[in-house]
């Protein structure tokens, strides 16, 4: 009790701005920590976060931006002169060192930053407010540079860290704000740009919207229909259980239609010879004519019926998603159902049709996993790229090394090291923040791998290395820790630093500590010990496994470079570079992986090797492992590097497509600061992702590309298909993976399935021109006025991005469109926002004042809100 008492008269003592006990008292035990927290919790603050300006000058011609954090004290006690430090997350880094007001800017490690006073420091009294004035050393456009999970912690008690909760984010408006100079950063999009670029679609009927999305190889359209009185009986093998579970669901939300009586009786199986009064939906597999890819189908609706026939399960799944598409939209059919008759013969382009989720940097339920595997197989997705680890998190349990979870899947306060790694991305103190903390157990991965495997979607596990594995190596520091201490044999065998190494680097996600040493055995052990253990979990869920992908991005310069277990390696293998390191590693990383069968995928980094032209730093393709089988996501087609996935390809390397600037999930759709994202590779517009042209992306770049490699013949056979791309810096929930991703995923998928349109091949632009115009009028229609319709009306609960509006003064008039044509607008002019109850947009809008307009869906969901001055 003593040791107690000594800590809240501390804590006491700091509270009311007095001196502070020495050092050391606050290493000692506490009897009651939550007595503790109780009194040592800090003053009661509001928070607030300012962009002031943007400065453009000499020495950041690119811009810099003054911000300010403005800290009111709301308790009856002053925040006392010292003893005490505010934390929070700077994505990018902020410019450290004093500030203004007798206070200092520092950098704990990685984004985590904190704030304490320095001697001068005056404190806050009750009521008082305070500005924290500071600077970013790069121009603020995106809202995600914003400082997060503000935190306080007082000396007295360095374990207890009290969350700020009343904090915002203040409104970006004002000129001075918006200002981007001379940098060539792009200006915000009003409601008159929105308009314009609308205009590229037409409004088209019902009648006339593509019949199915993603567009099918063939589709020949009959005269007659097929009327469905009642629920059709599914008529179909054993081994297309699962088929037919998804054929009687798909009638089930089409309409209130009666089920048949003699249906199938086990999971979606009849007798083929069953009387029936009611028309037939047979599903089989066997070979659909003049296709090879086991994901083909043919569909055939005609008097006797629906016919779907696939060369394996996944074709008839795809089979049953188009037919999907062509039944009417839930509610809108309640005596029936009549279907066109007609013959489809599909096939996709791409073997590979990617999504990739991370769940390392926020992590997110196995609810969540589930829901997008549901999309995925909707809208023909076929490949899980399963993001699990990241320097801020290791997602997956592992069966012999408790630790990875216990300590790398938990963020959280904690002044000493190996409890828990820190907070990031505005994950706060509290260990249990669910998006901060986080992973599936090994039964939770082989339940989403089975979940997977029923929707014929292959889980690609990802366990990145040997950069961003910061939770891995801060896991196993701690492991050794405690072995040693307890005297335990076997400490190290599962290290993954050198305790020695004094390399100087960062990363640019600015950790100095994160990378794992390829000159320790240990290192190796642990890889293999990990690659075992994945291989076993997706054998007992019966799920195949060909690959694992095993990072290789973003190793900063310096790494390895003085480490004396990595140097001490090089010079018994002969090794002249870390490059030559970096090979020997991943060289034996991939003996590991082919002991189980498997084969490699990485980042582009994995089949390509640093080296310098004319002093700069150029990846070219690695000579060494073109014929290993090694499978290149390739990420990076920014300046300089735009045909970089074109010559890994043509060098023989297997490349999945996953451009930043066309693909990436996580980048804002434009800059204005409301929309929510991030901008370092681009801005993606849902046209952004529809206009790629996987095969021959250079094709419409603007500006023109000159002097860059197109694929060869030989280098087309090596591109296994396109990736949709989805970091989660900024998204801490499921909701705003919703609004980033949908309905983008929908282009991608459209990209991946179906051949080049018309448009993409044509060479006389004005018929290009036209092509396009005919093929996005239809794509932004089907979307608008039945794909995203049947989500709502379905109830699936995916909140995807409503665009704002476009708006346009028209001779005293105001002009209203929508990307997505058919939508439903409505508006107001008495100074109120839109609701599910406002004036119907039916034409121009001749009210006066201040229109303002919103899209709304199936479900009465608002859009963002588009504004525009009608005096």
């Amino acid at each position: 009790m003593q040791i107690q008492y000594r800590s809240v008269v501390l804590a006491l003592m700091l509270m009311a701005g007095g001196p502070a006990w020495p050092q050391a008292a606050t290493s000692q035990p506490v009897a009651d920590r939550g007595a503790l927290a109780g009194v040592a919790r800090g003053a009661s603050i509001k928070l607030r976060w300012e962009l002031v300006r943007n400065v453009f000058s000499d020495s950041a011609p690119g811009g810099s931006t003054q911000a300010r954090l403005i800290l009111r004290n709301l308790d009856t006690r002053p925040l006392p002169a010292r003893g005490w430090s505010l934390y929070l997350n700077w994505m990018e880094g902020v410019a450290t060192g004093p500030l203004s007001g007798n206070l200092v800017l520092e950098q704990v490690a990685g984004n985590l930053f904190r704030i304490r006073p320095a001697p001068g420091f005056a404190g806050v009294a009750p009521g008082q407010t305070l500005n924290i004035d500071y600077v970013h050393p790069d121009l603020v456009i995106k809202l995600a540079k914003a400082p997060v999970g503000p935190y306080l912690v007082y000396d007295a008690a360095p374990d207890v860290g009290q969350a700020i909760a009343d904090y915002e984010l203040l409104p970006v408006t004002r000129p001075e704000q918006l200002d981007k100079g001379n940098s060539g950063a792009k200006p915000v999009v009003t409601p008159q740009d929105t308009y314009r670029r609308n205009t590229s679609a037409d409004l088209l009927p019902a009648d006339a919207l593509p019949m199915v999305l993603p567009t099918p190889l063939s589709l020949w359209r009959g005269s007659g229909t097929l009327r469905l009185p009642v629920a059709p009986a599914i008529v179909a093998p054993a081994s297309l259980g699962n088929e037919a579970a998804l054929a009687r669901s798909l009638f089930g939300a089409a309409a209130p239609v009666r089920s048949a009586r003699d249906g199938a009786a086990a999971p979606g199986v009849a007798a083929p010879g069953a009387a029936s009064a009611a028309p037939q939906l047979r599903l089989s597999t066997g070979k659909v004519p003049g296709q090879s890819s086991p994901e083909a189908y043919a569909l055939t609706i005609d008097d006797n019926g629906i016919a779907i026939v696939g060369n394996s399960a996944a074709g008839v799944a795809y089979g049953l998603q188009s037919l999907r598409d062509l039944l009417p939209l839930p509610g809108a059919a309640p005596n029936g159902v009549d279907l066109p008759q007609l013959q489809i013969v599909d096939a996709p382009r791409f073997g590979y049709r990617g999504f990739q989720l991370d769940v390392g940097r926020n992590f997110h339920t196995k609810e969540t996993v589930f829901k997008w595997l549901d999309l995925m197989a909707r809208y023909k997705l076929n490949a899980f790229h399963f993001h699990l680890t990241e320097d801020e998190g290791w997602r997956l349990e592992i069966p012999g090394l408790p630790e990875l979870t216990s300590i790398g899947a938990v963020r959280g306060h904690s002044a000493r090291p190996g409890v828990r790694l820190q907070p990031a991305y505005g994950s706060g103190p509290d260990p249990n923040d669910p998006s901060g903390s986080g992973y599936y157990t090994r039964a939770d991965y082989i339940e989403i791998l089975r979940y997977a495997a029923a929707r014929h979607i292959e889980v690609i596990p990802e366990v990145e290395m040997p950069g961003h594995a910061r939770a891995a190596v801060k896991a196993m520091e701690a492991r050794y820790q405690r072995l040693k201490a307890a005297g335990k044999p076997g400490a190290a065998n599962y290290l993954l630093s050198d305790p020695d190494d004094k390399s100087e680097y960062k990363s640019p996600q600015l950790y100095t500590d994160h990378v794992i040493n390829p000159g320790l055995e240990s290192s190796y052990t642990f890889i293999d010990h990990v690659i075992t253990q994945i291989v076993a979990m997706h054998r007992e869920a019966g799920a195949p496994l060909r690959t694992i992908h095993v990072g290789g991005d973003e190793l900063p310069r310096g790494a390895w470079e003085k480490s004396p277990a990595s140097l001490a390696l090089m010079r018994e293998k002969h090794l002249e570079s870390t490059a030559d390191l970096w090979d020997y590693f991943y060289d034996r990383v991939d003996g590991m992986l082919k002991k189980h069968g498997l084969f490699a995928s990485g980042w582009e980094e994995l089949a390509g090797r640093v080296t310098t032209l004319r002093g700069q730093s150029k990846l070219i393709p690695n000579p060494l492992f073109t014929q290993r089988g090694f499978s290149a996501y390739v990420w990076n087609n920014t300046e300089g590097a735009e045909d970089l996935a074109y010559r890994l390809a043509n060098a023989g390397y297997d490349v999945v497509l996953a451009p930043v600037t066309k693909m990436y999930m996580d980048m804002s759709h434009n800059p204005n600061p409301e929309e929510p994202g991030v901008n370092w590779g681009a801005y993606v517009e849902l046209d952004t992702v529809y206009d790629f042209i996987p095969l021959d992306y250079m094709k419409n770049a603007n500006p023109p590309l000159i002097g860059k490699d197109s694929l060869t013949d030989y280098g087309k056979r090596h591109v296994r298909g396109m990736e949709a791309t989805l970091f989660t810096e900024t998204i801490r929930d499921p909701s705003r993976i919703d609004y980033l991703v949908m309905p983008r995923l929908l282009a991608v998928a459209e990209r991946a399935w179906a051949p080049d349109p018309a448009w993409a091949t044509e060479n006389d632009a004005a018929k290009a021109t036209a092509l396009h115009r005919a093929a996005w009028s239809g794509f932004v229609n089907a979307l608008g006025q039945r794909v995203l319709p049947r989500l709502d009306l379905e109830k699936t609960g995916v909140m995807y991005r409503i665009a704002p509006p476009g708006l346009m003064l028209d001779g005293g008039r105001v002009l209203v469109n929508h990307v997505l044509p058919g939508i439903t607008l409505r508006y107001t002019s008495d100074g109120s926002t839109p609701t599910a109850n406002s004036k119907l947009v039916a034409g121009a809008i001749a009210d006066k004042g201040v229109i303002q307009v919103a899209a709304f869906d199936r479900n009465g969901r608002a859009g963002l809100v588009s504004r525009i001055d009608n005096p």
